[in-house]
This record gives C-alpha cells, structure tokens and sequence, in this order.
C-alpha cells in the first residue's frame, strides 16, 4: 500500500470542482491510503468525501513563522508520502515541495517536480481542464475529473422544508456572494422573486451571513437554521431538491452546478465565466459587461427556456 497525499486548500468552489479529480486519483490508486491536506473551514466536506481515507489540517501560517511551518514539514514527513498531487498549485504550496518533498514524487506546476504540469498560462485555462491536463501528465486514467458529482455531500432536508413551509417544486435564489465582491451581485432579485410569485413559482433563499440583509428586502421564503446558518452538507440538500437555481458568481452556485440541479448563474466581465467551470449541460450562464444592465427579462426567459416549472401547489 503506497501513501498519498492530496493538497486542496480551497476556495470552496475550487473544493467542489475538485471532486472529479479526487475520484479519478481513488480509482487510479484503488489499494492505496489517500490523504487530503486542506485548511479548517473544509475539514467536514472532505472528511465525508468517499474517494479519501484521512484528512490533514494545514492552518497556513505566515511562511516567517518558522516554528510552525517546522512543525507541518514534521507532520508531513512523518507520515513518509510515496506521491503528491498538488491541486492547489500555489506559490505556498510550490514552497512545500522545496522544503519538505523533493524526493518525494509530485505533481503540480512546482519547479523541479518529478510529473511537472507544463499548460500555458494555468490561470486562462478552465479550471475542470487544468486539473484533467495536470493528472494525465501524471500518468492517470481521467474518467470523473472533468465531470464532478457532488450529489454525496446533500443531506435529507425533508424536516427543513416542511417545517419552514416549503412546498415542492421551488426555485432557489442566491442572491448575494462574499462582501468583499460587490461587483458579482446582480441587483434585481426583488424584482425577479416578484415575478416568480406571480407566475405561482415557490420562491426560497438560504442567506449565509453576507446576504441576511439582502434577503430581507427580497419576496420569498428564507430558511434559517436552529443554530443560525446552514451546513454546507445541509445547503447541499436544499440546492439538490430545488426544481432551479438562479445565482451570482459565488461558492453556492458552483455547488448547485455539480450537484446537477437545474440552474443559472449571472456573471459580469470581471472575469470570463468559461474558466470557472459552472457552465455545464444543467447549468447555463448569462454574461454580460455590467450586471447592473442585465434585465429582469431576461433572466426570466433564460429560466423558461431551460425549464417548464410546474406551479407550486397552492
């Protein structure tokens, strides 16, 4: 049995995108240990990720405090790796591969590794074709990296739409994205929710944190959890059992894409949305120079012409 170690740090569209590679790495190592290397805030997701067998912590550290990047580099060898595929492909994780696994073999865009991936400009390529390319320079069978399936991480929300009401089919918006990202929200989702109502569609949103405020002045139902906010593997499930999605360029869109759920997502120019990899034969994307410009209409032609909705029963 050879030991295996995957890094993916994140962001969590990223994570969700990486699915089909972690499985095509399981299928090509089948009696081998694997073991991911991602940050806290993806612990839980990876730990229910049937295609791993461990899941180790790398709280990424300022690089100047050599006591703890000591303490990693300790871990990591301890654990004496027989491959490593670097899915992050970052400067922080090329420095790894200098300090602490230069005869180890590796995959990743890190100069001087042993199945180095030489694509041109990784950053303009299509995040599902990089991650192709980067495996099948290593040598790898690619049968799942270019068709990620998260369907695994939804739990049974059956007790959360009932409570709250909710009857199926619905349709699911999310209307806000990080706070650090103003520019990816589309503006005219009151307007869009209003719509929906009046044709008979359910309307729900799951606000995180970001969009408590900006749910509150959209019609429909918001869901809250007990607790507060909603797991990721919770949010799964109410993203999955949508009849479709409306979003904005952020993590819960990418979810829903690779969870197969019917949807779409509305991006602006600050970043060509066929590098993302949300576009897929579920999910369709409308993009435009300033989403301030994109109209209600159509968005609302976009979703009857990817979908015949049934009305919510009254």
């Amino acid at each position: 049995m050879r030991r295996i170690l995957i890094i993916k740090h994140g962001a969590f569209g990223d994570v969700i995108q990486s699915e089909g590679a972690l499985r095509d790495i399981r299928e090509n190592h089948p009696g081998d240990d694997i073991t991911v290397l991602t940050t806290p805030l993806y612990r839980r997701i990876f730990e229910r990720c049937p295609w791993v067998d461990h899941v180790m912590l790398d709280p990424r550290a300022p690089r100047w405090r050599i006591d703890l990047m000591w303490k990693l580099g300790k871990e990591l060898k301890a654990r004496n790796f027989d491959m490593v595929y670097d899915l992050q492909n970052s400067a922080r994780t090329a420095s790894y591969f200098h300090w602490f696994f230069q005869h180890t073999n590796w995959s990743g865009t890190a100069p001087g590794c042993s199945h180095p991936h030489r694509a041109r400009n990784p950053k303009k390529i299509r995040t599902l074709d990089r991650l192709a390319g980067q495996l099948k320079d290593a040598g790898l069978t690619i049968r799942h990296t270019r068709k990620p399936d998260v369907s695994w991480l939804a739990d049974d929300v059956t007790a959360i739409l009932e409570g709250a009401g909710v009857r199926e089919p619905y349709i699911m918006l999310i209307p806000g994205c990080s706070a650090r990202h103003p520019e990816k929200r589309w503006p005219y989702y009151a307007e869009l929710a209003g719509r929906l109502i009046a044709e008979g569609h359910g309307v729900v949103m799951a606000p995180g944190p970001d969009e408590l405020e900006l749910a509150q002045t959209i019609p429909g139902i918001k869901l809250r959890a007990s607790r507060g906010f909603f797991s990721w593997f919770e949010l799964a499930g109410l993203l999955k059992r949508a009849a479709f999605v409306v979003g904005n360029d952020t993590g819960p869109s990418h979810l829903a894409s690779h969870l197969g759920t019917q949807g779409l997502a509305l991006f602006g120019d600050y970043a060509p949305a066929a590098l993302t990899g949300i576009e897929r034969e579920n999910f369709a994307v409308i993009e435009v120079q300033q989403l301030a410009a994109l109209p209600v209409e159509r968005v609302l032609d976009e979703i009857h012409l990817r979908v015949k909705l049934e009305r919510s029963p009254a």
